[in-house]
């Protein structure tokens, strides 16, 4: 009775694994050389339009005056002139953003209070809120756990006039400072003669959303670097 041969079983050799692994290797690196740039530059255009949307809500929160701020200031245009001169404080830093608000619960200041885990359909359980915040506020630290999107540190620098009375400037010398578009006044809001203070809010993208990364060394240098804004609009304040 004769034997069959038994039959040869196929497969990959070592050497054709590694010689496959190599290829995918350099294919990988091809192809993020070319697309890795592409892909930077549509996430850097999605925070720039979400920073844009979020412009307005900085503008209508600077001269909100809730009511834990009733103490404070007596107008909006006394909040607007505070945020403005006190936003390169680093414990004062201004940050936009949306969280998720809990319809059902809303806080003494009028906002909704945050809800740190997404639970249930959003628009039906859940609301998300653009809201402007600065850093020293409690509430901050609550709606930091609940956002939507993405964190933005603003920084404003008041425009003035240069030359035509239709040419506004942002002058680095106005950090932290307010005067008057003549340069007379200024240093409190009581000696500033106009009805409205132009700014130019400069928006910076944080890489990371937590009250950690914030008290940290790395936040410490962004804020201190005012390179690199991804947005900027001229806004105002009214009185």
């Amino acid at each position: 009775m004769k034997t069959q041969p038994m039959a040869k079983k196929s497969g990959f050799t070592l050497l054709e694994t590694v010689i496959a692994i190599g290829v995918l290797a350099v294919l990988l690196t091809g192809f993020m050389y070319v697309f890795g740039p592409a892909a930077t530059g549509i996430r850097k255009a999605i925070n720039v339009q979400e920073a844009d949307r979020l412009a307005s809500t900085l503008e209508r929160e600077m001269t909100t005056v809730r009511d834990r701020e009733s103490s404070k200031y007596d107008n909006g245009f006394e909040k607007g002139y505070d945020w403005i001169e006190s936003s390169y404080k680093p414990g004062e830093a201004i940050f936009v953003y949306q969280y998720r608000g809990d319809p059902a619960d809303q806080r003494p200041d009028g906002t909704l209070k945050a809800m740190a885990k997404a639970q249930g359909s959003p628009g039906k359980d859940y609301v998300v809120q653009p809201m402007a915040r600065r850093l020293n506020d409690p509430l901050f630290a609550e709606d930091i756990k609940a956002i939507e999107g993405g964190l933005f540190m603003v920084k404003c620098l008041q425009l003035t006039y240069t030359g035509s009375r239709d040419e506004l400037e942002a002058k680095a010398s106005s950090k932290g400072r307010i005067t008057s578009p003549d340069g007379s006044g200024g240093g409190s809001v009581d000696n500033y003669p106009d009805a409205v203070i132009a700014f130019a809010a400069e928006f910076y993208s944080m890489p990371a959303k937590s009250m950690d990364y914030l008290k940290s060394t790395p936040f410490s240098k962004i804020f201190e670097s005012d390179s690199n804004p991804i947005f900027r609009r001229n806004l105002a304040v009214r009185r």
